[in-house]
């Protein structure tokens, strides 16, 4: 049976009706959406309409669009913390900031992860290191992507699934901005051996030696970061 929306704030009570139908219906992510067409019907919308509310779900990773094959339930529908699809180019101020947030939030994880770690997540830490290894004479794309891996799974591995959406949000939000980092600090081998200092201490189930190796090495990136950017003065 269609269920009219009222106009007034139908955008946003379409993108509401389609979180309720995945919702109430118990998909996951991976499951697949009705059609556009069959959705429109449904919601008695036109398909531009639909599109839009559709978009908005999209940019918010609750949805995934596959150009040719459908509707997807997207990974980030059961986040509880989401990065700010609408976030444009940052002022170096927030820049510092971000970076800021990083060092009060990740060394303190990495302890955690030094606590929690199993042998799959070390695996796993080992592995994306080594990839980031056969990168370092490599694009600047395909080491930045790793090395923000590295930090992604060292904060999943401190068991605190609140705090890695959190770390995970803050890298998306400043992705263009920490390959711009790669390239100005200009020496990968300092920056790849940091990385393993902070695995062999994770590995060592040594919180503190963690903590501080992890504290040091963003210490390291905002420091180049103040050196390079002008930040005004009021």
């Amino acid at each position: 049976m269609s269920t009219e929306v009222s106009r007034p704030t139908l955008s946003d009570a379409l993108t509401e009706r389609m979180l309720e139908l995945i919702r109430e219906g118990g998909l996951r992510p991976g499951d697949r959406l009705p059609s556009t067409r069959e959705l429109s019907q449904r919601f008695a919308v036109t398909t531009p309409t639909l599109r839009e509310a559709l978009r908005r779900l999209e940019a918010t990773g609750a949805i995934e669009m596959r150009h040719g094959s459908g509707i997807y339930v997207g990974a980030a529908i059961e986040r509880l913390v989401l990065p700010n699809p609408n976030m444009r180019e940052m002022h170096g101020g927030q820049l510092l900031e971000l970076l800021g947030a990083r060092i009060v939030i990740e060394p303190p994880l990495a302890a955690m992860a030094a606590g929690n770690a199993t042998k799959e997540g070390l695996a796993e830490l080992r592995e994306v290191l080594a990839e980031a290894g056969r990168h370092l004479r490599g694009e600047d794309a395909e080491l930045h992507e790793t090395n923000m891996t590295f930090h992604r799974a060292t904060a999943r591995l401190a068991g605190n699934g609140v705090l890695h959406e959190v770390v995970d949000s803050l890298l998306i939000v400043h992705a263009t901005e920490q390959r711009e980092i790669l390239r100005i600090f200009d020496d990968r081998r300092r920056d790849h051996d940091e990385h393993l200092a902070i695995l062999e201490a994770i590995e060592a189930g040594d919180p503190d030696a963690a903590q501080r190796l992890m504290k040091a090495h963003l210490m390291d990136v905002k420091t180049v970061i103040e050196q390079r950017l002008t930040i005004p003065t009021e």
